[in-house]
Parts: structure tokens; C-alpha cells; sequence
């Protein structure tokens, strides 16, 4: 089955160091740009990067969620495990500060998945998912047992 791309466009305030962030540390191609827009290859979906002025750029408001304090306004891509593994850890090394550091959740029950929230240099936050088994994503019974 063919799975859609999306695209997404977000406000950043710094063009160059945002850009830098996400072609760089997490390895997204650039495609067309002018001055004041990217568009970047964002694990096979298109993200345009705008440059606004920073009074411009939304406040994040959060949601408890697991302990955790969770951007209301995130995005972000599902994984494989061992991509996902492989992102974290190498977050990690380059000295990430993670808003929510990588943890399971329903561990050990029909939902089990990974998470993780950063944040890129204009503020806009990222999550990345990854789930044991990719057919529980839209499932409404993941704390069950296994």
C-alpha cells in the first residue's frame, strides 16, 4: 500500500541555524529555497522552513501526558525500532537537549511504543515514534495485555 507524503510548512526565526539543525543532525536533504524558505526532505515528506520574525512565532502550550509535560504543537515521523534506536542515540552523542528523553510507553503491552520530543533552534518541537508492532497506530486498546 502507498502511504501518502504530507506537507508541512513551519515558522522559524532563524533560517541558517534552523536549517542547519535539521540537514545536518538529523540528516534531511534540501530541495527548492529562496531567502526566506526551504524545502527539505523530511524522512520521504516535504517540510518548508518560513523565516518570520520571532514576535511571529506561536507560543507552545503543553498537555500532561505519562508525567510528562507534552507540546501541544509537535510533529514528527514513525520509525522502525532500530531507526528510531539509532536517532536517539546518536542525538545523544552530538549533545541533544531532549524536551522528553527517550522512554516506552505501554511497555510490554499490545501498544508498546518509543518516544522522544526535541526541540529544532526556532522553537518548534519533534516527536519520534516507534511502535513494536506498526498495526497498533490507530489502535484504542494499547494498554492491553499481550
Amino acid at each position: 500500500m502507498s502511504i501518502p507524503r504530507f506537507h508541512l510548512a513551519l515558522p522559524v526565526t532563524d533560517i541558517v541555524e534552523t536549517r542547519v539543525f535539521y540537514e545536518e543532525l538529523l540528516g534531511c536533504s534540501p530541495g527548492r529555497e529562496s531567502s526566506r524558505w526551504v524545502d527539505l526532505d523530511f524522512f520521504g515528506h516535504q517540510l518548508v522552513l518560513h523565516l518570520v520574525e520571532p514576535e511571529d512565532h506561536p507560543a507552545a502550550a503543553t498537555n500532561a501526558v505519562d508525567g510528562h509535560d507534552v507540546p501541544a504543537g509537535h510533529f514528527g515521523p514513525i520509525l522502525e525500532w532500530d531507526d528510531w534506536e539509532a536517532l536517539a542515540d546518536r542525538l545523544r552523542r552530538a549533545g541533544m537537549a531532549f524536551v522528553i528523553e527517550p522512554y516506552l510507553r505501554f511497555e510490554g503491552k499490545a501498544g508498546e511504543q518509543g518516544t522522544f520530543f526535541i526541540r529544532d533552534p526556532s522553537g518548534n518541537h519533534l516527536e519520534f515514534k516507534t511502535f513494536r508492532d506498526i498495526d497498533m497506530l490507530f489502535a484504542t486498546d494499547l494498554d492491553r495485555e499481550t
